[in-house]
């Protein structure tokens, strides 16, 4: 059973996600919070696997709640519904360490879908939505790698296909492409992708790529 909380200031819009998770086999939701404050605490009350965190709450907003929810260390994942698809504050909360986000009239397979995905430890924004995010809030134009990146710690502890890999990630490709550019299983390039999430100490995909551009193995193009 996948358990969500609902994190959003809107009545009737909590109702709705209510009646859909309640509505749906696998999935419960276990509360509902109408401000930030309310969800860290619920959180850390109820430990749901997913939180529905609205970006925009009265107080304490969805990326303070998702930045303290995130930093407790608990299991739980946090899923940003925004309005906008490019808005500011979604990428904050990425950087938060929300696991992606998905707009508020998404189809209702896409949010119960990118409800499992999150829960299951799946990033769920889209490898060009990515590229993207990083353009608009890192800099502009296609990643880079011309100059040599840093020797951050976390890069030591790679081994040289690792690091491709995490080059990879960072330029936005996808699994699939990884696989092609690589010339590999995509078994295999899903195990290189879990053994450097690991090294590098990210939650997921999303915080792989933010690392990758804050580690400076990745650069946007001026």
């Amino acid at each position: 059973m996948t358990t969500v909380l609902i994190a959003d200031d809107q009545p009737l819009q909590r109702l709705g996600f209510r009646m859909l998770l309640e509505g749906t086999p696998g999935m419960s939701a276990v509360g509902e919070a109408g401000n930030g404050a309310d969800a860290v605490r619920m959180t850390a009350e109820l430990r749901p696997d997913v939180v529905l965190m609205d970006v925009r709450m009265p107080g304490m907003d969805g990326i303070e709640a998702t930045r303290r929810i995130t930093a407790s260390g608990g299991r739980t994942r946090i899923l940003i519904l925004t309005t906008f698809d490019l808005d500011e504050y979604v990428y904050a909360g990425l950087r938060a360490g929300a696991s992606g986000f998905l707009l508020k009239d998404a189809r209702p397979e896409e949010l119960l879908a990118g409800i499992q995905a999150v829960a299951t430890g799946d990033a769920i924004v889209s490898p060009s939505l990515t590229r993207r995010l990083m353009d608009a809030y890192i800099g502009s134009g296609p990643a880079t790698t011309e100059q040599a990146p840093p020797d951050d710690p976390r890069l030591r502890a790679l081994s040289e296909r690792e690091r491709e890999i995490l080059l990879a990630i960072g330029q936005g490709l996808t699994n699939t492409e990884i696989a092609d550019q690589f010339v590999l299983t995509e078994s295999t390039v899903k195990k290189h992708v879990g053994r450097v999430l690991a090294k590098v100490g990210a939650r997921d995909r999303i915080q792989a790529v933010i690392l990758a551009y804050d580690m400076g193995l990745v650069r946007p193009r001026s």
